[in-house]
């Protein structure tokens, strides 16, 4: 399906981006890499990476700088309004562009169609479904058998209404035809540390989240809600064995200010596909939990229409609302 792609370190198209582009337009001066999110965590991780693998692409310096707060938001007003002279990108997730758009009692304080341009989506995070140890039920089929026989028996957790973990949670409970109480923590790690406790049964969520509880036995890897496993849990079976067409994916995508030139915005994007292809940047996706989504400007685009559509249905049959 070419508007997920999810490339492999091997890939030849990357391999040949890797030898490195010809830009006849340049950036000049050091660059602005905007990441919403604290330090430590998946989106930092990639931020850093990325601005790491992508200087030498575009013959500058790089600095991520990190503006934390309003799930986001503060980042991606500060990009939108940057001049558009390509000195000024960052990363945005896939509930800021697909979910907070379409969310009843949502207030933006952009307009994330016409305030930010997109560049490239650039990495897929695992989604990965655990229970608690305390969980008999450790397969898809057994926790959708006792679902439909105990009604709100099951509990899942998540960081938040509306947050990702909640959306995954609501659209598996649609497609299995399963009543399963949703449980809103603040934050992911209250949640974590719940299931660890027995205290909630089951979460839906980002792999790199869970990967310390697992190694220590607190928590059971059920199955991969993303379109192929993770090369760290090659058996582990896909969600959408046993429920066809699941698939979450929560991206991270590159954006620039409003009005970037597209010269600029295909400089960007070349620079940024050269850099993903490196194989030391694919062996550290890979370590943490992350693979691979690129595509052109355009392909990104009905990337963003296509899951904002899929998730405001789920939303809206939900009867979700933002805090």
């Amino acid at each position: 399906m070419q508007r997920r792609t999810f490339v492999g370190a091997g890939s030849a198209a990357l391999a040949a981006l890797a030898a490195g582009p010809a830009f006849a337009q340049k950036i000049t001066g050091d660059v602005r890499f905007l990441c919403g999110f604290a330090p430590g965590g998946t989106a930092d991780l990639l931020s850093r990476i990325l601005a790491e693998a992508v200087g030498p692409e575009v013959g500058q310096k790089v600095i991520v700088d990190t503006k934390t707060g309003a799930s986001g938001f503060i980042a991606n007003e500060t990009i939108a309004n940057a001049p558009p002279d390509g000195r000024t990108i960052g990363l945005a997730a896939m509930a800021a562009l697909c979910v907070a758009p379409v969310m009843p009692g949502q207030k933006l304080p952009i307009n994330v169609d016409t305030d930010l341009t997109p560049i490239a989506n650039v990495a897929g995070v695992y989604n990965m479904l655990v229970v608690g140890k305390h969980m008999q039920y450790r397969t898809v089929p057994e926790i959708i058998d006792f679902a439909k026989k105990n009604p709100g028996k099951l509990t899942y957790a998540s960081a938040g209404n509306g947050t990702s973990q909640h959306l995954a949670g609501e659209l598996f409970k649609k497609m299995a035809g399963v009543n399963i109480l949703h449980v809103p923590y603040r934050g992911g790690a209250p949640a974590i540390q719940d299931m660890i406790a027995g205290n909630c049964d089951m979460m839906f969520g980002n792999m790199p989240e869970f990967l310390g509880q697992i190694g220590g036995g607190g928590l059971i890897p059920v199955a991969f809600g993303s379109p192929r496993p993770s090369p760290l849990f090659p058996n582990l079976p896909l969600i959408s064995k046993f429920l066809p067409g699941f698939e979450v994916v929560n991206w991270f995508g590159v954006f620039g200010s409003k009005g970037l030139p597209a010269d600029l915005t295909d400089l960007w994007n070349k620079a940024l596909r050269a850099a993903v292809a490196k194989p030391e940047v694919q062996k550290r996706f890979v370590d943490s939990g992350m693979d691979t989504v690129i595509g052109s400007p355009a392909e990104f685009k009905t990337t963003i229409m296509a899951d904002r559509k899929k998730w405001a249905e789920v939303i809206k049959e939900a009867g979700m609302r933002a805090d």
